[in-house]
Order: C-alpha cells, then sequence, then structure tokens
C-alpha cells in the first residue's frame, strides 16, 4: 500500500535536511510531508528545498500538526517520525501490527523519567497496556489504525493517546527496539519547562476530547469551572457542580443530536437527562419554579454559544459583569481559561458550557425578584426559541459589532 511519511516541526531548519535524507533514502517511494508548526526559522523553506511537500500552519502543537498533514495524505499507510530523528525507521513497517512504535534502544539525555512513568500509568489505566514507550513519536500506522486514531490528540498528549485509541478499537500495538537517536532536552530549566508542559498535554490527551470545527481533536476542561464554586454561595457552588457532572456525561457519551427538539424525538439522550436534571436540582436547590426556569434556560444559553473558540465565556463575562456578586469567583476561573479557549488549545464543553451558563442562572435567582425575574425568564426563552429556529452562531457573525467582538482574541 501507498506510504505517507509525516514529519511535524517547530524551528528544525538545522535538523530537517538529515532527516528528510535519511527518510527518501529508506523509503524512495513515499511522500514526505512536513507540517510546519509556527516556525520563526526557515524550516518550511529548508523543507520545500528538500523536496516535502510543506504545510505552513500556525503554532498550534504536534498533534493538530500532524492531524491537518493526515488530512492532505493520500490513503494508504503512514508513518510519524520527529523532524530530529536519526536512525532507520524500515523495521517498523516490517512489523506485522497495526500500530508499531520505536523504542529507543539507548536512552541519550532527558530529565528523571517522571512523564514518561505517569503516561505508562494512564496507558495502563486507560487500555490495559504497559508500553515502555508511551511517549515515542516514531510509529508506523495501518489504515485501520489510521481511521480509528485521526484526528490526534492535541500538543504532546498525541502519542500517547493514539496508542489508547488503537488499543481501544482492538488493533495490534507493538513497540520495537531501535538504534535511534534525536535531539534530547537536559536537565536544564528549558528542559524541565518543556517536560512540565508535556506532561500537562499528556495528562490532558487521556481525559475526555472533542472535534472543534477546524477538526482539531482538543482536551475539554470545562468540569474544572466547578471547581471555582469554593468561595461562591453554597447554592450556587453546589448547583454548578451537579450541572458541570451533567454536562460531562453529556460529554462522553452524547450522540448526534441538537437543540429541544432532536433531544425529545430521541427519548433517552444525555440531552434529556440535562432537560432533567438542571432544572429539577435547580428546583431543589431554590424550591422555586421560577428559579428552576431561570437556571435551566441560562443554563441553554450559553451552551447554545459554545460554538466557537471564546464565544460562551464571552457571553458568560458579560453576564457575570452584569450580575457581579457571586460570579466573581467563576469569572476569575473564565478569565484564566479564556486565552486557552481562544487559541484552541482546550474546549469548554458541555460541562463548562453548562456550568457558566448556571452560574448566572444561580446568581439571579439570587438577585432578581418579581418582575425582574420574569423579564429575565422571558428574554432567555426568546433566546431558546431563537436558537431553535436559527442558529445564534450565525447571527452572531452577520450583526456589525458583535461580530468584531466575537472575533477579539480568535485564531484567524
Amino acid at each position: 500500500m501507498k506510504l505517507t511519511i509525516l514529519v511535524p516541526a517547530r524551528n528544525e531548519a538545522d535538523a530537517l535536511p538529515g532527516t528528510i535524507e535519511a527518510l527518501r533514502a529508506a523509503f524512495p517511494d513515499a511522500d514526505v510531508i512536513v507540517a510546519d508548526d509556527g516556525s520563526s526559522d526557515r524550516t518550511a523553506e529548508v523543507a520545500e528545498r528538500a523536496g516535502a511537500l510543506t504545510l505552513r500552519l500556525q503554532a498550534q502543537g504536534k498533534g493538530q500538526a500532524l492531524s491537518a498533514a493526515e488530512r492532505v495524505a493520500g490513503p494508504g499507510c503512514l508513518l510519524l517520525c520527529d523532524a530530529d530523528l536519526r536512525g532507520d525507521l524500515r523495521p517498523l513497517l516490517e512489523e506485522d501490527a497495526d500500530v508499531a512504535v520505536a523504542a529507543f534502544a539507548q536512552r541519550i539525555g532527558g530529565g528523571f523519567g517522571v512523564t514518561k512513568g505517569i503516561a505508562r500509568l494512564l496507558v495502563r489505566a486507560r487500555c490495559g497496556l504497559r508500553p515502555r514507550e508511551p511517549i515515542s513519536g516514531q510509529r508506523a500506522l495501518s489504515p485501520a489504525a489510521r481511521a480509528a486514531c485521526f484526528p490526534l490528540a492535541s500538543g504532546f498528549g498525541a502519542d500517547v493517546r493514539l496508542t489508547i485509541d488503537a488499543a481501544r478499537a482492538g488493533l495490534t500495538v507493538r513497540e520495537v527496539e531501535l538504534p535511534l537517536s534525536h535531539r534530547a532536552t537536559g536537565r536544564d530549566v528549558a528542559g524541565f519547562l518543556h517536560r512540565g508542559r508535556q506532561l500537562v498535554e499528556v495528562v490532558l490527551a487521556c481525559g475526555p476530547l472533542a472535534v472543534n470545527h477546524r477538526g482539531a481533536r482538543l482536551p475539554l476542561v470545562g468540569v474544572l469551572v466547578a471547581l471555582a464554586g469554593a468561595h461562591a454561595p453554597r447554592r450556587t457552588a453546589l448547583g454548578v457542580a451537579g450541572t458541570a457532572l451533567v454536562g460531562l456525561a453529556d460529554d462522553f457519551w452524547s450522540g448526534e443530536e441538537r437543540g429541544f427538539r432532536a433531544h425529545l424525538r430521541g427519548r433517552w439522550t444525555t440531552g434529556t437527562l440535562k432537560l432533567a436534571a438542571i432544572p429539577g436540582l435547580a428546583l431543589w436547590l431554590t424550591r422555586s419554579m421560577s428559579g428552576a426556569a431561570l437556571v435551566g434556560l441560562g443554563a441553554n444559553a450559553v451552551n447554545q454559544l459554545d460554538t466557537r473558540p471564546g464565544r460562551a465565556l464571552k457571553a458568560f463575562l458579560a453576564g457575570a459583569l452584569a450580575l457581579r456578586g457571586g460570579t466573581f469567583p467563576y469569572a476569575t476561573a473564565a478569565v484564566v481559561l479564556c486565552p486557552y479557549d481562544l487559541r484552541e488549545k482546550v474546549m469548554l464543553g458541555d460541562a463548562g458550557s453548562n456550568a457558566l451558563g448556571a452560574v448566572l442562572g444561580y446568581e439571579s435567582v439570587r438577585r432578581l425578584t418579581g418582575r425582574g425575574r420574569l423579564t429575565a425568564i422571558a428574554g432567555l426563552t426568546a433566546l431558546t426559541i431563537l436558537g431553535e429556529a436559527r442558529s445564534l452562531g450565525r447571527l452572531i457573525e452577520q450583526t456589525n459589532g458583535l461580530a468584531q467582538l466575537d472575533r477579539l482574541g480568535r485564531l484567524p
């Protein structure tokens, strides 16, 4: 079958020519695609001169770069290779496995093995395998593995999640010890910072993931919003935590249904669970039908807006600014998450967007009475009906002022 070699690279202008030359000598009939992940040096020019098809991307991370390269690759097998690798990868293609992973015969540089050890534990917990090299970037994939694993998880978590996805899909994963070398990080400040970032991205990659509008597979971190409730009013903290858990169930097990009508037609879906559980929890905590309606509609409204990076967070922060009070701890968490959401490093998911909407709902219950509460319910009901009939995101994008605010801080 046709082989395509994918090489993610950032600022590898010095090492890349030798890597491409070695790959062409070992695999003369293969296509080589270099995904330049926002390099500030001449990586893209060097790759093009070496004869590789080169993608010039924004700096998003290893997983996103490989996923972008896979989308333009022809059908067939894949070989993933780091840009600074030295050694022969042909034995990976000779292995009878869906995923063949290169294990370095000799360790060169690196830290104390903390990231690798935690990655091993996570892989074992998620799929039962006990890999020697869970974060090795040198991998051969069969067409079946390619279909099961792409798009990859974001950043440095791509390799670990690839192993998990392949094993959980029932595919064979084997490691092959090879005499390879690459530029290793040292035990200095830069090396520890690199491995610290790698560890965070590995941990996030082993949790719930979702594919965004660009096709990037990002970690869902919205449930962390609930942790901000330690200093919030008790009723708000309990309600938001419960809402986040119900949203997390939707993140894990949701189907293709979207909107009230689709969920009601589907009867037993995670969406119908949210429709019942979020206002039901609010009714128990507020002892008020209007309070239950306000919380349920608020959670749904912010969730409807979570279709583009930063949109739900901006809407929540606008509402929190108007309400103040008990929203402050959650607003702090939203400000921290906003740059990561806008730069497409993480996603809120249903856990986060529903929780933020519930924050606004519970604080509105605390502050609004009588006519003010009824007015808020009427406004949220109208917004929900509008969202069922038309796309709120499209309306925002077609409205001057709102569209500019919506795009502020987002990747082009």
